[in-house]
């Protein structure tokens, strides 16, 4: 049984948060409506420009909504979306990086293409915004929150996963090395690793099969709302996570 959708509690009142791939409707979005519920202002992003639009209008409804396209393998595209966070609502609080890329191909059949684009997007991408994030961050004389999406599948054995479990492990370690680099400046980076969260796009792009063997390995028997992974998100961007840095957060019921 889904539980019932949990009200806001000003977790991040006054807070400028920055959501990446945030027009679809699974993690991203489901962060955004989150962080706006929470009294955050919000900088959504995506680049799909079309999409990112229609999903502004939607989120405005609940509060002040700011949307700037981005593709994040561009470094230049990166550094407008911090600079334009900023000069739109004055500073930056917090970056939420959940922009990434799967798919399934065998390590046989797998190009170097199909192998850097989902590197490009899901790790080195990731890896971008931190640093953006970072010295914006300390360009107002430090603090602020960086919260990444990893996965379990950066632990687990999956097959035709090989790109993205790599990307997904490479997100763990870089939350976790980053962390230290970050700490003298009183920034936190932090990450969730998801199992299996549930939206109409993973609907489209897995089989009936893969859903139903996946959704049988979680003690629930069902999969997360995208919302219940953005809980845990909120969580490690608001202040109740001040001394948690460097931690992968397992949102999963799944059992070994």
């Amino acid at each position: 049984m889904i539980p019932q959708y949990p009200p806001g509690h000003e977790l991040l009142s006054g807070k400028v948060v920055v959501v990446t791939a945030a027009a679809g409707t699974g993690i991203g979005s489901a962060v955004a409506r989150r962080c706006l519920e929470e009294g955050a202002q919000v900088v959504i992003s995506d680049w799909h420009e079309r999409r990112l639009g229609e999903k502004a209008a939607e989120l405005a409804e609940l509060g002040k909504v700011h949307a700037i396209p981005c593709d994040v393998t561009a470094e230049v595209q990166v550094q407008a979306l911090i600079d334009g966070a900023v000069d739109h609502f004055g500073r930056l609080d917090v970056m939420v990086n959940n922009a990434g890329l799967g798919g399934t191909k065998s390590v046989l059949e797998m190009t170097d293409d199909e192998w850097s684009r989902v590197l490009d997007i899901t790790l080195t991408g990731t890896f971008r915004c931190t640093r953006a994030a970072l010295k914006q961050f300390v360009a107002q004389g430090g603090g602020g929150a960086i919260v990444n999406n990893a996965s379990v599948i950066g632990w687990r054995a999956q097959a035709g996963q090989a790109h993205y479990a790599a990307a997904k492990a490479g997100v763990m370690a870089l939350t976790r090395c980053s962390a230290l680099d970050a700490a003298e400046h009183g920034v936190r980076i932090n990450a969730v690793a998801p199992s299996l969260a549930m939206h109409p796009f993973l609907a489209k792009v897995t089989s009936d099969e893969l859903l139903a063997d996946l959704t049988k390995q979680e003690a629930f028997g069902r999969a997360a709302e995208p919302w219940e992974v953005a809980n845990v998100m909120v969580f490690l961007a608001s202040d109740y996570a001040s001394y948690l840095t460097g931690e992968v957060v397992s949102v999963s019921s799944q059992h070994p």
